[in-house]
């Protein structure tokens, strides 16, 4: 029978945090990593995920000069490279429509990696087509750069676009910042998405996908004991029926806890943390690798005996069980 007079308990004492950077997709255009192995979730040094893509503005309309083959395009800001930026207004912006015997074209609109805007055509077809890069389709559009509509037109013959040659549904023929939604993974430090991001970029790539965020520093809580992880327990609750009884099943998640043996109570640095959401992690054997990692937040209730140590009797509210780590 084992023991854990071995054990060791470590709670997030520090920050490293990382610039705006691009995370790197996993290969599933889903899963975009990062270069930490967890995220902090402490306050001030959450991830802050900022992918590609448009913000708010940025409507396109037919050119109010009236003139052919031309758009109007309102205001906007966007994410590019991490940053929020303002892209001013831009009237008369050239569209260009199939310039062969075929008759159909589809223009993308974009803003691109230096904050302008920016038409781009795509192949001539002779009738339209939803496959990136295909005759009649819309084309691949550069790297950096973020498509907020796109222009269709059915003839070679110049004309004022109308507004239903204007397309701009979110996830088709714009890419907005917020679409598809993400979670955050702090256990596995990576931003994942509902869906897929759609490979509409040269060569087939999806929008790029920014973050600043922070991975905690360990140190070790130098008197502890008892730490019960954040688990799941499971009951059951029946209701008799006329010759029989029907069951139903109910999950619960509970908190994580520990006691630390203090100095003082006052000045101790993980009194100073209490009420932070922070990372722990309890090795069962300190000459060992394997751990239990449990991210929640930390409340502290000391007691201050006259003739025993100063103690605090800890839980971590935790947001999902404790994870079992075979490093």
């Amino acid at each position: 029978m084992a023991n854990a007079e071995n054990a060791k308990l470590q709670y997030e004492a520090g920050q490293t945090s990382y610039a705006v950077s691009a995370l790197t997709d996993s290969g599933d255009a889903t899963t975009f990593d990062s270069s930490a192995a967890l995220f902090s979730k402490k306050s001030g040094y959450a991830p802050d995920v900022r992918p590609n893509g448009l913000i708010t503005g940025g409507a396109v309309i037919p050119a109010v000069s009236g003139t052919n083959d031309l758009i109007d395009v309102a205001a906007l800001t966007c994410y590019l490279a991490g940053v929020k930026t303002p892209v001013a207004a831009d009237t008369d912006v050239a569209i260009t429509r199939a310039v062969t015997t075929d008759t159909h074209n589809i223009t993308s609109i974009t803003v691109t990696s230096a904050g302008a805007i920016a038409a781009v055509s795509g192949t001539d077809g002779t009738a339209f087509s939803e496959t990136r890069g295909a005759a009649g389709g819309p084309p691949f559009i550069p790297v950096g750069s973020i498509e907020i509509a796109q222009v269709r037109t059915t003839s070679n013959t110049a004309a004022p676009i109308t507004s239903d040659e204007i397309f701009a549904v979110v996830g088709i023929h714009q890419e907005r910042y917020d679409y598809p939604i993400f979670d955050i993974d702090y256990a596995n430090a990576e931003v994942g998405f509902a869906s897929a991001l759609p490979l509409i970029h040269t060569g087939s790539l999806p929008k790029a996908v920014y973050a600043s965020y922070a991975a905690p520093v360990f140190a070790d809580v130098s008197l502890a004991s008892d730490f019960v992880p954040a688990e799941t327990s499971h009951s059951v609750s029946s209701t008799q029926v006329y010759g029989s009884t029907i069951g139903s099943s109910s999950s619960s998640l509970g908190q994580a806890s520990f006691t630390a043996y203090l100095n003082d109570g006052v000045g101790d640095a993980l009194v100073g943390l209490k009420n932070e959401t922070l990372w722990f992690k309890f090795f069962p054997d300190r000459y060992k690798a394997p751990y239990i990692l449990t991210q929640g937040k930390l409340g502290i209730s000391r007691t201050f005996p006259a003739g025993d140590n100063v103690q605090a009797a800890c839980t971590i509210s935790a947001e999902s069980e404790s994870v079992e780590v075979n490093a």
